[in-house]
Formats: structure tokens, C-alpha cells, sequence
């Protein structure tokens, strides 16, 4: 397991599309903290923050993410060299966490370069280092949550289709819908009382909750959840050749 999660990182890393997928994340978080005028701008907005991070970082995982999951098993499919992973001394889904975990790494080593902004925000603030930490910090954790949510889906995406790109229109469409569908349709009238609930079936709802620095049980239990139900899902996309 542990050698294919390495294959992994290491195939994405060893492509240029992967630092281009990386760059562009990185440059559209930049232009929208520090050059682009407006509210979302640091240096406008006069608050020792980095909330522009945590408001349009998820916006840009829609893209990003399902780019990097679009290869985990469309691309096996293709070569055909997904009945020789499948035959490794390995189950199902030891092969699904391997690729994975992968996958969060990648997000991990995309959001890192980051750290930057909360340090230079740390050094402007007056006096320095006037910046909420923990609020920062649990942020943080919610937005590798996240991503981690995205991650599940775009390997499960993945694991349906031999094209990449239909993976990855696959897993931009769930990940949209399971982002922001639940609170629109929460807004709608029609559902009544029943609109809070709906409301906290979106990942936006938990997202937003850590993201204020408080780590609620419900929110991890959400998350893990999540994950869990789509990996699961994939398994079963896995299994359905023995059918």
C-alpha cells in the first residue's frame, strides 16, 4: 500500500500539468490577497487576516482537486493496467486509501506555500503578530477538511470512467452540489422547517463552522463521514467487476 500511495505522489509530481495545477492555485489565491483591489485585498481591507485564503480557497479546490484526483483510476482504465493493480497483494480498499491519502498529500503540498501570507500578515499587523492565531489555524484545519472531502469524491469520480476529462466533470458537478446544492436548495421556501437540516447535509455548513476556530465533534464526525461514504462507494464501483 505504502508503495503505490509513494507511485502516486510521485506520477503527479514527475508531470508538469501537476506544478501547473499548483502554480495556478497559488497565483489565483495571490492576485486576489494582494493584487486585485476590493474587499478581498489584505492590503484594502486593513485587517490583519488572511479570510480571503479561507473564502476563495474552496472555489479553487473545485478546480484544483478534481484535477488531481481525475488520473487515480481513469488513467489505469485507459493503459490498462488496472486489472494488474488489481491483482497486487493488495484489497480493494487498501488500493482506494492509497490513492487516497495521495491525493490529500497533494492538497497538503498545495496549501503549504500558503503559510507565507499568514507570515506576512503576521509581520504587518500592528503591533506585529496582532492576527487571530487560532482563528487561523482552525481554518486551516477546516479547509484540509475540505479538501480531504474532495479528494473522496474525485477518487470515487475517477473509479466510473476511463476518460479524464469526464472524471473530472464528474467530480467538479458532486463536489459543486455537495458544496453549495444543500444550502441553495436549504433557501428555498418550499422545505419549511426542514430547511435547517438540508442545510447541514452541505459541506459548506461544517466548513464554515470549523473555520471560526472552534472545532465541534459533529463537524469531525461530518467530515469523517463523508469521506468514509464516498470511499465506501468507490469500493463498491471496484467490486462491481466481479458481478
Amino acid at each position: 500500500m505504502y508503495s503505490l500511495f509513494v507511485k502516486e505522489i510521485r506520477t503527479f509530481l514527475s508531470s508538469l500539468i501537476g506544478y501547473i495545477i499548483i502554480v495556478v492555485f497559488l497565483l489565483a489565491i495571490s492576485l486576489f490577497m494582494w493584487i486585485i483591489q476590493g474587499e478581498s485585498n489584505v492590503l484594502d481591507a486593513g485587517y490583519a487576516n488572511i479570510n480571503t485564503l479561507f473564502a476563495i480557497g474552496p472555489m479553487v479546490f473545485l478546480f484544483l482537486i478534481p484535477a488531481i484526483t481525475m488520473r487515480s483510476f481513469a488513467e489505469e482504465r485507459r493503459s490498462g493496467t488496472i486489472e494488474l493493480l488489481l491483482t497486487r497483494p493488495l484489497t480493494d480498499l487498501q488500493i482506494i486509501l492509497a490513492k487516497y491519502f495521495a491525493g490529500i498529500i497533494l492538497v497538503l503540498i498545495s496549501i503549504l506555500p500558503t503559510l507565507v501570507y499568514y507570515y506576512t500578515v503576521w509581520r504587518l499587523g500592528v503591533p506585529m503578530g496582532n492576527i487571530d492565531s487560532g482563528g487561523t489555524w482552525g481554518s486551516y484545519l477546516g479547509l484540509m477538511f475540505l479538501g480531504a472531502s474532495f479528494v473522496s469524491i474525485g477518487v470515487f469520480a475517477s473509479s466510473l470512467t476511463d476518460s479524464q476529462i469526464l472524471s473530472f466533470v464528474i467530480a467538479f458537478a458532486l463536489c459543486f452540489v455537495c458544496y453549495l446544492g444543500f444550502e441553495a436548495l436549504s433557501s428555498l421556501s418550499v422545505f419549511g422547517k426542514a430547511d435547517t437540516l438540508i442545510q447541514t447535509l452541505g459541506i459548506n455548513e461544517h466548513y464554515n463552522s470549523i473555520s471560526r476556530g472552534v472545532i465541534d465533534t459533529r463537524d469531525v464526525v461530518y467530515f469523517g463521514s463523508f469521506n468514509a461514504f464516498f470511499i465506501l462507494l468507490t469500493r463498491t464501483v471496484l467490486e462491481s467487476r466481479k458481478w
